[in-house]
């Protein structure tokens, strides 16, 4: 074998070797966390928060179209009847840019639907 060959036959074992070794350290570490938006470990599941907005048709949109302009007149009782039902640890990880928007989304529901009466 010349000189050539044992040198290409050595750089690609070193190669496959930086290669596979590299991929093993990448699946021991942590995946990147984001503090105050994505805790680690949070039990929160954002698509369960977000599938029961999406289950109401238009909600999502109205939700969006409310926090851009300010005004809630467009946003329909089926679509707060879903917002109050999310749990509110849902909150922070769906609106983190905007900590103040889901009490006051909560709030302006609460007059489009009120609570129904107890009966005693």
């Amino acid at each position: 074998m010349g000189s050539k060959a044992v040198v290409s036959i050595l750089l690609m074992v070193s190669l496959c070797g930086t290669i596979f070794f590299t991929q093993g350290v990448a699946e021991m570490q942590k995946p990147p966390t984001f503090p105050g938006i994505f805790p680690p470990g949070s039990p929160i599941d954002l698509v369960k928060c977000w599938s029961s907005l999406f289950n109401v048709e238009g909600c999502v949109l109205e939700i969006s179209k409310s926090i851009f302009s300010g005004k809630f007149e467009n946003i329909e009782g089926a679509c707060c009847k879903a917002f109050s039902a999310l749990d509110a640890n849902c909150w922070p990880q769906m609106f983190p840019l905007n900590p103040f928007f889901p009490p006051l989304l909560k709030d302006i529901c609460a007059r489009i639907v009120p609570n129904p009466p107890t009966h005693n």
